[in-house]
């Protein structure tokens, strides 16, 4: 009832605050609208929990880390430990991912970024190859299959127009990072190539960062009613991972790597590292067979070559992907009645060879583990849309969810082929919304997540084969508001939600510092989500030509249920790596001739870092600047110089810090102040 009352409250301000803002003499903008892998809606009347991304948000922030851009989304926290280590969450914690992203779907385009092991390499893509995301949070898994987190929707830049353009920029600890890019618009083709390459020296000793990438799109409109496009990239990326440091170390120095124990050697001896190489296919069909009636197919794969030396062992992962999703979209329109359905499918496999050995000062020597595993992830949905009147709209929508695997042990015993199989599981949803006026919506929805465990998680770095994980499972139940004025000057969106899920999946670490997953007993998991954005001045012609403030506020009341670990009781404990607080407010100024500043700052509560809360990271406030001049003009050519700081109060604190880590090791620091200029051209 606290919760509900707090929602109220903080809309009502809102939009009395919207109702004090004088409307301007711009025309009205276009509708903003979510895709939701072809279900598209009016956001105002959009049934999920979805924020959006877009392109000038993005424009806003530095192009080398995709962390500061997630970060300003509510309910969602995304980490980078060192340069390129990703991890992300959605309203969640991190307990499941001690490296990597795992527990959310994310597509690119049409295309699962997501393998069917339910791991994701996000850090492959150049932060220029994404367009604008679509982020829905919780378990909308309906049409995304097995999760509990929720799904990221990336959609590459819009191939707009014939250009040529290139960027280069240069900053603090080394960084460097050049793009380029060429798309082309024929009359019934089109096509993009771009490439990306990306270094640093890193904050910290052994934290170098290199990443080589290119992308293509193809797209042909082979009749008035088929389209073929394609999507293909490859990466090259390596990373050096400098571990995690006690109080005591990240006192004394932090910008040490991990260093030697009696017993252990250090990061730097062991030269601990990541080298990844990916390369990715899809390719689609959309046709029109009628007015009302659509079929899309879409073929992926992927491979990927990667190697892990760490302080203890020396891994190599040879991974291949194969998947296929496809699906009939049905659409009835009438005067007072509009009707939708959506049935799909998709289905992937992923083989994984994984070797581990003796780390030889970054080389591999006597071998420690060899196995083969197969995921196999198969779900089939459907979804029906009602809208009645345009002001009614109903969703209501099911998967059934299957996966198993298959295992083989070589070394150190070899194991004949054993498998295990989960049982089916249906995912459902039903979720309406609501326009009250023809600027306010309310929403409700309740839905099932589900997620088995993980190839990484099933046969972690303790090289043993863990059958034992169950998978999480939680029902999710959610009220939602949005209002949003005509001429699009202001928006407001507030969520509250509770999360049961139960055998919630965290990781331990063993003696010899190898890690394994257990289950937890469960989670509960409630929550605000309160974002906004106010065009205070909009297309003036004075000195200010645009000021917007946005600011957005995240609470989450995330608490350990029924969860006894040995002797140890965690029940009612905080969710460790969760923080409690979060708020983001943002200012962009727009100036005449084209000049911006954007100013961002971040608050964060504390966070605890083991699962008896004896361990907190210590609350944080983070300022980031940049500036710039937009379309200079010489001629036919397009400049924009730009320059940006970061963390400019230098503030001490960890992007990332190691959950119920092994001896006291918790802290990655992140960088202090630091800074970016650079110089982009478009032809």
């Amino acid at each position: 009832m606290k919760l509900n009352l707090i929602l109220l409250l903080s809309l009502i301000s809102f939009t009395s605050l919207a109702q004090t803002l004088k409307p301007d003499t711009s025309q009205k903008l276009k509708e903003i609208t979510v895709k939701g892998y072809y279900n598209h809606q009016p956001l105002l009347r959009s049934v999920s929990a979805v924020s959006l991304i877009d392109s000038n948000l993005i424009k806003n922030q530095s192009a080398n880390s995709l962390a500061s851009t997630l970060n300003t989304v509510t309910g969602v926290r995304m980490e980078e430990r060192s340069p390129g280590s990703y991890r992300l969450s959605l309203r969640g914690s991190l307990l499941r991912s001690p490296f990597g992203i795992r527990n959310i779907k994310i597509y690119v385009d049409d295309f699962p970024l997501t393998d069917a092991g339910g791991n994701t390499y996000l850090n492959a893509l150049d932060v220029t190859a994404v367009g604008n995301m679509e982020i829905y949070k919780g378990p909308d898994a309906s049409i995304f299959g097995a999760n509990t987190g929720g799904a990221l929707l990336i959609t590459p830049p819009d191939i707009k127009s014939n250009e040529i353009n290139a960027a280069v920029q240069a900053g603090s600890y080394g960084l460097f990072h050049q793009t380029a890019a060429i798309q082309h618009r024929f009359k019934n083709y089109s096509f993009s190539i771009s490439e990306g390459y990306q270094k640093s020296t890193g904050f910290r000793q052994n934290s170098a960062l290199n990443r080589k990438y290119i992308q293509t799109q193809q797209q042909w409109d082979y009749n008035a009613f088929g389209s073929l496009k394609a999507f293909i990239f490859y990466s090259d990326l390596n990373y050096k991972t400098p571990g995690g440091l006690t109080a005591a170390q990240l006192e004394q120095d932090p910008q040490l790597a991990r260093p030697a124990t009696p017993t252990l050697p250090g990061a730097i001896t062991q030269q601990a590292a990541i080298y990844n190489k990916t390369v990715f296919g899809g390719l689609s069909n959309t046709y029109q067979i009628t007015p009302g009636l659509k079929h899309v197919i879409a073929l992926f794969a992927t491979y990927t070559d990667f190697k892990n030396p760490f302080i203890t062992n020396y891994e190599q992962r040879y991974e291949s992907t194969l998947g296929l999703r496809t699906f009939l979209g049905y659409d009835k329109v009438k005067e007072h009645f509009k009707f939708g359905a959506q049935i799909g499918l998709e289905s992937s496999g992923t083989k994984s060879e994984i070797k581990n050995f003796n780390n030889n000062a970054g080389e591999p020597a006597a071998m420690q583990a060899s196995d083969r595993l197969k995921a196999n992830q198969n779900f089939a949905y459907l979804r029906l849309n009602f809208d009645l009147y345009n002001k009614l709209l109903i969703e209501l929508a099911s998967s059934l969810n299957f996966f198993n695997y298959n295992y083989e042990s070589y070394f150190p015993v070899a194991i004949a082929t054993k498998s295990r199989k989960f049982d089916p599981q249906f995912m459902p949803k039903l979720a309406l919304s609501y326009l009250i006026s023809k600027s306010l919506s309310a929403r409700a929805s309740v839905s099932k997540g589900y997620s088995p465990p993980t190839i990484a998680e099933v046969r972690s770095s303790d090289n043993n084969i863990n059958n034992d994980l169950q998978a999480e499972r939680g029902w999710n139940y959610e009220l939602g508001l949005r209002y949003q004025t005509k001429n699009n000057r202001f928006y407001a969106n507030g969520n509250i939600f509770s999360y049961r899920l139960q055998d919630a999946i965290v990781r331990r670490l063993n003696q010899n510092d190898a890690e394994y997953f257990i289950n937890a007993g469960g989670t509960k998991q409630q929550g605000i989500e309160l974002e906004t954005a106010i065009w205070i001045i909009k297309n003036q012609t004075s000195f200010l030509s645009g000021l917007q403030l946005r600011s957005n506020y995240t609470f989450s009341h995330f608490r350990f249920e029924n969860f006894i670990s040995g002797t140890s009781d965690y029940s009612n404990n905080k969710l460790t790596g969760v923080p409690e607080h979060v708020l983001i407010n943002s200012l962009e100024l727009n100036f005449p001739k084209a000049f911006y500043l954007f100013v961002q700052h971040n608050y964060t509560s504390a966070i605890p870092l083991n699962d008896a809360n004896t361990v907190f990271a210590k609350r944080y406030h983070l300022i980031e600047a940049k500036a710039g001049i937009r379309n200079l003009k010489v001629g036919k050519t397009h400049f924009e110089v730009f320059g940006g700081v970061n963390n400019l109060l230098n503030v001490k604190y960890s992007l990332g810090n190691d959950l119920n880590a092994a001896n006291g090791r918790y802290f990655n620091p992140a960088a202090g102040i630091n800074f970016y200029t650079g110089l982009s051209v478009k032809l």
